[in-house]
């Protein structure tokens, strides 16, 4: 009997060491871009434009020029942020997943690591989505299907203008490029 409870407990960690070791894995994608980090920040922002699902660009933002300010020297980083009103509308009109609001906008990185190559990382949302019911779950199925989407890249098409936000005071928030959440 205490093998059996002993084994029961060491299979238990076990699992749990495994499980907390690949989370992050599960939780965020990380998929390598064959452009670099500019283009390929070009070439998310037009598909987000084409996917339609009431998709639009709502900022860009480039965190490594916060750390460049502070004295720090960093790879670069830029953040593309997207939404899409058909899908954010129902979670946040809900008063028991509308603390959700706080994975919006959709955020897709793009940066460059330290073997010279450009990876984009975004958000599992599908799996995300599975852990808050059944309604936030169908809809980030919806919102991964169009992420995926994100970053299908045609190499044979020229690569397009990267679309920067308007200035702070331009008529409009400071960081967004159009639309919102």
């Amino acid at each position: 009997m205490l093998k059996l409870v002993g084994g029961f407990v060491g299979g238990m960690v076990f699992v749990g060491i495994l499980a907390y070791n690949m989370m992050s894995g599960l939780m965020f994608r990380e998929i390598p871009s064959p452009f670099g980090v500019e283009e390929t920040v070009a070439r998310i922002q037009q598909n987000i434009q084409n996917v339609g699902n009431g998709w639009s660009l709502s900022g860009l933002r480039n965190p490594a020029k916060a750390v460049e300010a502070d004295g720090g020297n960093v790879l670069p980083v830029m953040m593309v942020e997207a939404c899409s009103t058909k899908y954010s509308g129902p979670i946040l009109k809900d008063d028991t997943v509308r603390f959700l609001s706080i994975l919006m906008p959709c955020k897709v990185t793009v940066y460059k690591k330290n073997d010279g190559k450009t990876y984009i990382g975004m958000m599992n949302a599908g799996l995300m989505g599975k852990m808050f019911g059944p309604l936030v779950g169908e809809i980030m199925g919806h919102v991964a299907e169009d992420q995926a989407k994100f970053v299908i890249f045609d190499p044979t098409k020229p690569a397009p203008p990267l679309i920067k936000p308007a200035p702070p005071g331009a008529g409009g928030a400071g960081g967004a490029a159009a639309g919102g959440c």
